[in-house]
């Protein structure tokens, strides 16, 4: 009885050589973020668009980063759309900007290709936060509560109780 003949497939992972060498297989086919923005933007594009259709876009596009919750959060919020096409995304801190300075130009590149209009910028403004001071200690409850009524101090005072 005959064997069948196994066929032998070269998959395509990259061996140990090519790695040490420094050849990768798979870098031709990976563009800089340079390169996808000249790839996804064209010059002569300017079909005007709505806030709505903005809004849709990048909703469209957060998903790709549910690797990475903490820059998905900061792209959570959507930019104002201002009259010359231009995006301006208010953000919290630094950290944040540094966070979308990693993916800005693959976010722009693809807002551009997809609402067809090529002077699509992305702007970030970073807001300043107020954050109220809260009040944990007996002490400072009882200020706080008594710069809001006089009266707790007068009865306070009156009817001589401390904490």
């Amino acid at each position: 009885m005959a064997r069948p003949k196994r066929i032998v497939r070269k998959v395509g992972t990259p061996s140990v050589k090519m790695a040490l060498k420094g050849e990768f297989k798979g870098d031709e086919q990976q563009l800089s973020a340079k390169e996808q923005h000249e790839m996804f933007s064209k010059a002569d594009e300017n079909e005007p668009f709505t806030e709505e259709q903005l809004i849709e876009k990048w909703k469209e596009f957060l998903p790709r980063l549910d690797d990475r919750p903490s820059l998905k959060a900061t792209l959570g919020t959507f930019p104002k759309l201002e009259e010359d096409f231009s995006l301006t995304l208010e953000i919290d801190s630094r950290i944040q900007d540094e966070l979308l300075a990693n993916i800005k130009p693959e976010l722009v590149s693809w807002l551009r290709k997809e609402l067809r209009n090529s002077n699509i910028n992305l702007k970030t403004v970073i807001t300043d936060v107020v954050h109220e001071k809260v009040a944990y200690s007996d002490i400072e409850r009882y200020t706080e509560m008594a710069n809001k009524n006089p009266n707790l101090a007068l009865l306070k005072r009156t009817l001589n109780l401390d904490f």
